[in-house]
């Protein structure tokens, strides 16, 4: 009988944790901010969504080194990196995303014409924020299997 109440309370937490909205909201936004920079990340290798140098300020392309694809290539290393981070360590990759957000939304912003992507990027930035507030909320809470 006491096998049955700890089997009972062992799957109690899971079935709740799947049933709180917040922890939906939580693995919701960790697997966007993880897939997301990571596609966008193999992307800039390839140019198939678009021609990523386009969004590269002229004046940052002034001071790294190489050209404006050369730049991307490292900025796409960056991205996979940082989706890889959210996956394994959410609470720290979340603030990461959004300071690589708030730097792509100072470089669109210096751009004429990119205004509406860097309001966008604005939008994604609070989500990563929530990201990293939910994931503060739910660490050490386990991932139903």
């Amino acid at each position: 009988m006491s096998s049955a109440t700890t089997t009972t309370t062992s799957a109690t937490p899971r079935r709740a944790a799947l049933a709180d909205p917040g922890y939906q909201a939580f693995v919701i936004l960790r697997t966007g901010f993880t897939v997301a920079p990571i596609l966008f990340g193999l992307d800039k290798f390839a140019n198939l969504l678009v021609d990523w140098p386009v969004y590269l300020a002229p004046w940052i392309n002034d001071i790294v080194p190489g050209s404006a694809q050369a730049a991307m290539y490292a900025v796409g290393v960056i991205e996979i990196v940082a989706g890889l981070v959210v996956a394994l360590a959410p609470r720290f990759g979340g603030w990461l995303v959004a300071g690589w957000l708030a730097g792509i939304i100072v470089n669109l912003l210096t751009i004429p014409g990119h205004y509406d992507i860097a309001l966008r990027d604005f939008g994604l930035l609070l989500g990563a924020v929530a990201l990293a507030r939910l994931a503060q909320r739910y660490r050490g809470t386990r991932q139903p299997r």
